[in-house]
């Protein structure tokens, strides 16, 4: 097993470094969800149409992806500071 030793102040520099991190990641988001999100359509035929449910989806995606990101995120910033307060 391998162990790894460390100053006590450095987890807790970054675990605080890495919620900041996603405190501003989270706001960034939150702002581009909607407009990212509900993309209309250039004009009124079929390809701007597909376009722009193509990117609404691409959007979407990316938000969920951005919400699982932020729930490891935040268990990470758990365990660095549980493990600069041991």
């Amino acid at each position: 097993m391998s162990f790894v030793i460390t100053v006590p102040e450095m987890p807790s520099s970054a675990a605080t470094d890495l919620a900041g991190i996603g405190s501003t990641l989270s706001a960034a988001n939150a702002v581009a969800a909607f407009p990212t999100t509900a993309i209309l359509a250039a004009a009124e035929d079929e390809v701007s149409a597909a376009t722009a449910a193509l990117l609404s989806g691409h959007a979407q995606s990316y938000q969920a992806v951005s919400a699982r990101a932020a729930v490891f995120r935040t268990q990470l910033v758990q365990a660095l500071t549980t493990g600069a307060a041991s």
